[in-house]
């Protein structure tokens, strides 16, 4: 029972914990092996709809006392969920391709954050090259908002055609140093030429394919640990 509307084993355990869709298992997974979000941490979803990320990631702030935010974007309107969420949790409704980082910015009290979650995945049209291309352009979004268009350049010489279309005078990036960057995208060669990208930005850059993802789906988080100083201007 792992088909596209087959309610398995995930998607029972969503509904009886009260997650709001079984991808949260993803992100637990991902805490569990990693331990990105720590108590306190300033965390932005990209993409955040249905909005189960943002139910793991708050959890994972520790109590309301030690502070943090989880900031979660998305083109649809998504309202936090009651349950596992607490008033560190706040939506905005705007499309991440055309948001000006400056503004992300003003959302974080530290005016920057210390995890950035990437979950976005394009409406997936069965062509492989298309859904490959178009999760890279989603992807690279979300490594420019993280670490700003200077450092990417500095990176790689030819991201000009990566990195197009965004009229966003802030050239920083918003993740701290040090900080945590989690990318979702579609298996391909361009995936692997993503990833050769992010390894000189972080320190530790490795793949990962949450127990949670169904078999029929392509679907694969780069985890980029310890964002370099060398990254930050």
């Amino acid at each position: 029972m792992s088909g596209a509307g087959a309610p398995d084993f995930f998607y029972r355990e969503a509904q009886r914990l009260g997650y709001v869709a079984r991808s949260a298992f993803k992100l637990l997974q991902i805490q569990k092996q990693y331990k990105l979000i720590t108590s306190g941490s300033s965390v932005l979803d990209l993409g955040c709809a249905p909005g189960a990320w943002l139910q793991v990631a708050c959890q994972s702030l520790g109590p309301l006392n030690k502070g943090g935010v989880v900031v979660g974007i998305d083109v649809k309107k998504v309202k936090v969920p009651q349950l596992h969420c607490d008033s560190r949790a706040q939506t905005v409704c705007a499309d991440v391709m055309n948001l000006p980082r400056n503004r992300i910015r003003a959302l974080s009290p530290q005016r920057g954050f210390s995890v950035i979650l990437s979950d976005m995945c394009p409406p997936v049209s069965g062509i492989t090259t298309k859904d490959s291309a178009l999760s890279v352009e989603l992807g690279m979004r979300a490594l420019e908002i993280a670490v700003g268009r200077t450092s990417l350049e500095q990176t790689e010489a030819n991201l000009e055609d990566l990195v197009t279309g965004v009229d966003d005078d802030d050239v920083n990036g918003l993740l701290q140093r040090g900080g945590h960057l989690v990318i979702k995208l579609l298996e391909s060669e361009d995936g692997q030429e993503f990833s050769r990208i992010c390894k000189p930005l972080f320190r530790k850059a490795s793949w990962l394919r949450p127990k949670a993802t169904r078999s029929s789906s392509r679907e694969i988080y780069l985890i980029c640990q310890g964002l370099q100083s060398q990254a930050k201007k």
